[in-house]
């Protein structure tokens, strides 16, 4: 068997059968600390990822760091370090990775930022503007919907019942309401700079960074980002591509059209669309509402586990709502299953655990609940009843322990292995973590910084490469730097 998704644009099952998937996720702008919303996304990603790796696929798993944004650029001056765009930038990401750190994500292959692939961006519009599919004005480039046949489809909308897109300043140069930019002349408006402050700027206002390109210096606009970073480091086409539902339309419809006008493709094979997190109040959880929990502050006080056990709570394309009663059942779900799991491994371990000791019933239930779980993560990815699943296992375990010994030793280190596996490398969840695990995903995040500051210096960012290991030293992380690269050690 294997595992079948449900496909946004055919609105249909769809099994993923590739030996090798390219799957690119939308990631996050970063212009704010990464609230629980922001984590559903890339949860229900890690676990795609990491069941495809379970199943036998090899997974190339691409998430964006949206970089470039007026949202970002409305920061500036915030704190006295932020002067620029890149400085707001550069804080939040090192904020995002330390979160999908803490949260025990599988490193994607890369995390391309848009402020890297400007040329990329250039070159794509250019492309469009040369096969008629967009056009410039006043130094801005738009895309011309009404070339493109299946513009709607994604959203099921038809082009008459689409509205305006886009700042009102834009509306007089396009040729129709609904054409998107591609390219935006000058800087970010002061206008759009005020609409995002959370501080009042001193004149002037921040514009951004501008680049040069074939019709004059300006930005790039959002959609056209994603096109270029997922075809620079996948491909034309993708397996999957993931994001949210809210980006169905129009980023997700945006980044259909022009990158299939540009390279005759089909764009992605599968859209997944991950179903939103709605606070106690029945409001989408957000960060323009003020409604949100922090990852950190999510990770300090329920622990890595729980919170990975209440995304593990509902299906990702379904709504799912955070409350003191769902993150309750998530912590005695997750004290459940470590339970059993300690259970399993003291009376394997015991020396009342032999070889000659047979209980059926515990065989019967560990080959059960495995074919159990499997099915339900092909059964496009039932998180909950493959959950439920493990917990039946421990009931089993449970029944064994409480017989007595003498212990069927084959029996439990079969339960053991299959909660190690499942629950461990499929679900993510540190059962019977030590401060060893800890140290081990501690060394990881600072192991993928030290990446950031070498990147730094490449750029020839040297003051900011000083600043971070003077920021990891702080910590208690010594940096050394050597003919072979970076060394660290914990003081």
């Amino acid at each position: 068997m294997s595992l079948s998704v449900t496909d946004t644009l055919r609105e249909e099952r769809v099994p993923v059968e590739a030996s090798e998937v390219l799957l690119y996720v939308c990631g996050l702008t970063v212009s704010d600390d990464a609230h629980l919303g922001h984590a559903r996304l890339w949860f229900h990603a890690d676990v795609l990822h990491r069941w495809l790796d379970y199943r036998g696929h090899d997974v190339r798993h691409v998430e964006n760091v949206t970089d470039v944004n007026e949202k970002i650029t409305a920061r500036v001056g915030e704190r006295e370090e932020w002067e620029s765009e890149a400085d707001v930038a550069r804080h939040y990401t090192e904020s995002v990775l330390a979160d999908m750190r803490g949260l025990n994500l599988k490193r994607a292959e890369v995390y391309p930022r848009v402020s890297e692939h400007v040329p990329e961006i250039v070159e794509l519009i250019e492309t469009l503007v040369e096969t008629g599919h967009a056009y410039e004005a006043n130094g801005s480039v738009y895309f011309d919907v009404t070339t493109f046949d299946d513009y709607g489809a994604l959203s099921n909308q038809s082009l008459g019942d689409l509205e305006a897109q886009g700042d009102p300043e834009e509306r007089s140069e396009k040729r129709t309401p609904a054409d998107f930019a591609l390219w935006k002349a000058g800087g970010v408006a002061p206008a759009a700079v005020e609409e995002h402050a959370k501080h009042d700027h001193d004149e002037p206002v921040p514009t951004g960074q501008t680049w040069d390109s074939p019709w004059g210096e300006g930005r790039p606009g959002w959609h056209v980002e994603c096109s270029a970073m997922s075809t620079t480091h996948l491909g034309d086409t993708l397996d999957v591509h993931m994001g949210g539902r809210d980006l169905v339309f129009p980023h997700h419809e945006n980044e259909i059209a022009q990158s299939e006008a540009a390279t005759g493709e089909s764009f992605a094979r599968r859209w997944l669309h991950v179903g939103l997190l709605q606070a106690d109040d029945d409001e989408k959880m957000s960060s323009s509402l003020g409604n949100f929990f922090t990852v950190s502050a999510a990770l300090d006080e329920f622990g890595v586990d729980v919170l990975r056990t209440f995304y593990l709570g509902a299906q990702y394309r379904g709504e799912q709502t955070y409350s003191a009663a769902t993150m309750e059942e998530a912590q005695r779900r997750w004290d459940r299953l470590q339970r059993a799991y300690e259970t399993a491994v003291e009376a394997c371990e015991g020396v009342d655990a032999v070889g000659s000791v047979t209980d059926e019933s515990l065989r019967a239930a560990v080959g059960e609940h495995r074919e159990a779980f499997e099915t339900a993560m092909d059964d496009d990815l039932d998180v909950r009843t493959a959950y439920n699943a493990l917990l039946d296992l421990g009931t089993a375990v449970n029944t064994h322990a409480e017989a007595g010994a003498p212990y069927d030793y084959r029996g439990l280190r079969r339960a053991v292995e299959t909660f190690e596996t499942l629950a461990g490398d499929v679900f993510g969840l540190s059962l019977g973590a030590s401060d060893d695990g800890r140290i081990e995903v501690a060394g990881e995040l600072v192991e993928l910084l030290l990446d950031v500051r070498e990147q730094e210096r490449a750029a020839g960012n040297y003051d900011r490469a000083d600043e971070l290991r003077d920021r990891l030293d702080e910590i208690g992380v010594s940096v050394e730097d050597g003919d072979d690269g970076p060394t660290y050690r914990f003081e």
